[in-house]
Parts: C-alpha cells; structure tokens; sequence
C-alpha cells in the first residue's frame, strides 16, 4: 500500500470513528431518526403534492369519510379492524382529504419519536441506544409497510408498552389494550405479561380500562351490535398468497400443476391461492395455531413457576421470559396464519427491539434473523410482487425461503422456551453480565 492510499484509509477509518460515535450519543440518534422519516416524507412528496394516498391509506381515507359523513364501520355496519382503528384513520383526516398522507405520516412519526424516548428514558439512558437503532433498522427495511399501514399505530405502543412493563404496569396495559384495539397481535403481548408478571393485575386493570373506554365509545355511537365483528368478518376466506401455509400451493401454481392457481379475492383487494386441499389446509391452520398457543402458554406457565422457585433473583429475569413468551407467540401468530400480509413482520419488531434493550447479546442473533426476514419481505412485496402472481420460479423462491425463516424462528423461539422451562437458569446472559436498562426494569 502507497503513502496516499495509507493516508486514505486513515482518513476513511477516522471519519468512520467519528460517525460511530456521533451515533452513540443523543445527537446523532436524534439525527438518525430525523434522516429516516425525513427521507420517507421525501420519497412520498409527489404523492402528497397532489392530494393523493398510498400504501392502504386510499381505503383507510375512504372509511374516515364514510365516518365523518355519518354513515362509516364500526358505528354503522361490521369491519374488519377493531374499533380502535378508526382513531388514527379518521385523525388523519384533520387537514382535508387532500392532506391525507402527509397528517398520516405526521401522526407515525410522533408515535415513533415517543417510542424511541421511552425506551431510552428520553435519550438519558444510552444502554438502549443500540435497540433503538434496530428499531430505525427496521423500520427501514420494512420501509414499503412500516408507516402506511395499521402496523405503524401498533408498533410504537407496544414499544412503549414493553418498556414500562415493570415501571408502570397499569400504563402498559393499557398500552397494549390500545394497540390490540387497532390490530389484534398485540393481546399475545397482554398474554405473556399477564402469566409471567407479579404485577400482572396493575396490567389487567390497565388493560380493561383502556377496554372498556372503547366499548363505551362504540356502544353510546350506536356501534354496539358491531364492536366484535372484526372477529368474524375474515373467517371465510382462502389461504393468502404469501403465508406460510400457502408456499406448497403456490410452487404447484408456479410448476402448473392442474387445479393450483393464484387468484385475486377482489371482496378484500388481497391475492390468494387454491388448488387441491388447500380448503382443508385454510381450516387446519387455525386449529394448528390454536393448539400453539395453548401449548406456548403452558411452557410460559411452567417456567414463571419454576423461576418463582429461584426467590428474589427471579425478579429480574421476568423481564426476559417475557419476552421470550411473547416472542414465542407472536410468531405462532405469524407461521400458523392463512393470512400473511407483509405488514406481520412488523409485529415481531417490538419484541425483539425490547429484548435488544434487556439482554443485547442474547437478542442480537434473534435480531439478525428478523433483518433478514425483512429484507426478503420487501423484496417479495413490493419488488418482486407481480412477478410472484404471475408464477415466476424466483419470486416464489424468495417468498419460500422468508417462510422458512418464519417457520423456523417459531420453532427455535418455542423451543427455547420449552430449554427454560426445564431449566430457567438458561434466562441468565451467556457471555458477558447484561445489565438490565431502567428503561425495561424497575
């Protein structure tokens, strides 16, 4: 290496020192933050110019003028979402119809500030400051789903949730009912914190709190016949194109075999798939999901047993089978689900950012796993969508290896959590002492 190439790397490897350390402090989170949803907004600027909406937000702008019209779901007729959803739908609706997007990607973005501030306890703890870039990494990666869909509202309440699960319990139920009454995945949260917590009645109270204030809304609107139709709405339809359970119907659509195809359900805009027993398989797969949660809560159950037996020591590994419970759940909700839109992936994002914060050098492979999830979600929708309609052998090929990595991330998590029922010592760090952040601990 020559004199001028050696000056070039040092100067590359100072700038790099530089900019690694500017990210470790608050600034330069705080500027990663600002760079990430400042890009999203500039990539949907022409959209917005114009009055128009993206993503899933032409129909969420469609149901908040149905309501502000006096004639919208929930209040009126059954809908597919639960009741909460129509908050953020019809808040967005603030500055017009042409304002849409742009009060839309207003709203995401605060939530995501105050996500982000909670689990760093207002940027003072930098202990989180790692979990908190994942979280801007995944976002990121998901960037086509991430803040144009319900997921957006769900997943910095579940963050915050997760962080004051031990401070505030009260507060995080009622957090985690919140989100749960825009989307449903976040009860597998209210689930696992309820059998491992021993304050799990500051969450319940919490929870039903939050409950019962949307019940009592839809119910004086006149929305009461409808409050559990999003239970009921989507029970009949077919297998989706990109869930798991779909992948053998979709190579035999790809190979051409006689009776697969891949369709669209035009009653709810999605692709879906048929062929021989895929009927049977649709039927199945909520009874196989079933049948996993049931057998992921009694691991669950088992092991807050047996870490009681570890006396006051077990307080502080709470934080970590919850999270592990929750995980396990989650992604049973992912794998075994007939339905698997890309927006599910962003579930399991605020499972593994809190796990990142409690125990890092446990949750940093669980974290890499769900970036390449992400990656390969993106790149099946919105990238290679099309071409996986048609039947092209590499879209499904990208779209059968993300299953896989789903399939077996449900598999690795629950059977981690069947090791630590045998034995809950395995909750403690392998390597070096994790010190459990004030943010995620009492």
């Amino acid at each position: 290496m020559g004199r001028d190439d050696a000056r070039a790397a040092s100067g590359v490897a100072r700038i790099t020192g530089l900019l690694v350390s500017f990210s470790r402090g608050p600034y330069g989170l705080a500027a990663g933050f600002a760079a990430l949803h400042l890009a999203y907004a500039l990539a949907l600027l022409p959209i917005m110019l114009r009055g128009g909406t993206e993503g899933d937000l032409p129909l969420y702008r469609t149901w908040a003028m149905q309501t502000m019209s006096g004639h919208g779901p929930v209040f009126d007729e059954p809908w597919v979402y639960p009741a909460g959803a129509l908050l953020p739908i019809v808040l967005a609706l603030l500055a017009g119809r042409g304002g849409y997007l742009a009060v839309w990607l207003v709203i995401m973005t605060a939530l995501n500030a105050a996500a982000v501030l909670t689990l760093t306890r207002r940027l003072r703890d930098r202990r989180a400051y790692p979990a908190a870039w994942w979280f801007l990494l995944f976002e990121f990666l998901l960037a086509p789903v991430a803040l144009l869909r319900l997921e957006a509202v769900t997943v910095p309440l579940a963050i915050m949730a997760l962080a004051l699960v031990v401070r505030r319990p009260a507060v995080a139920g009622a957090l985690i009912a919140a989100a749960a009454w825009v989307k449903v995945w976040p009860v597998s949260l209210a689930v696992s914190a309820f059998v491992v917590s021993r304050r799990r009645w500051a969450i319940a109270l919490g929870g039903l709190a939050m409950s019962a204030a949307v019940a009592l809304v839809v119910v004086l609107g006149g929305g009461g016949p409808n409050l559990l139709s999003f239970v009921t709405v989507q029970s009949d339809r077919a297998l989706q194109l990109e869930a798991p359970i779909a992948t053998p119907w979709v190579w035999g659509a790809v190979l051409g075999g006689e009776g697969y195809r891949i369709f669209e359900d035009l009653r709810l805009a999605t692709r879906e798939v048929a062929g021989p027993g895929a009927t049977e398989a649709a039927e199945a797969i909520g009874v196989a999901m079933m049948l996993a949660c049931v057998v992921v809560v009694a691991l669950l159950v088992v092991a807050r047993l047996r870490l009681r037996r570890l006396g006051p020591d077990a307080g502080g590994m709470e934080p970590r089978l919850l999270l592990l419970g929750a995980l396990a759940l989650t992604a049973a909700l992912i794998a075994l689900n007939k339905v698997g839109s890309p927006q599910y992936m962003l579930w399991l994002v605020p499972i593994v950012v809190a796990g990142l914060a409690v125990d890092r050098a446990r949750w940093r492979g669980v974290a890499l796993w769900l970036a390449a999830i992400s990656l390969l979600t993106t790149m099946v929708f919105p990238i290679l969508y099309m071409p996986l309609v048609e039947g092209e052998p590499f879209a499904a090929i990208v779209l059968t290896l993300r299953n896989v990595l789903v399939v077996l991330l449900f598999l690795a998590a629950t059977g981690r959590l069947a090791l630590v029922a045998i034995d809950p010592a395995r909750l403690l760090p392998r390597a070096v002492p994790a010190r459990v952040p004030a943010s995620v601990s009492a």
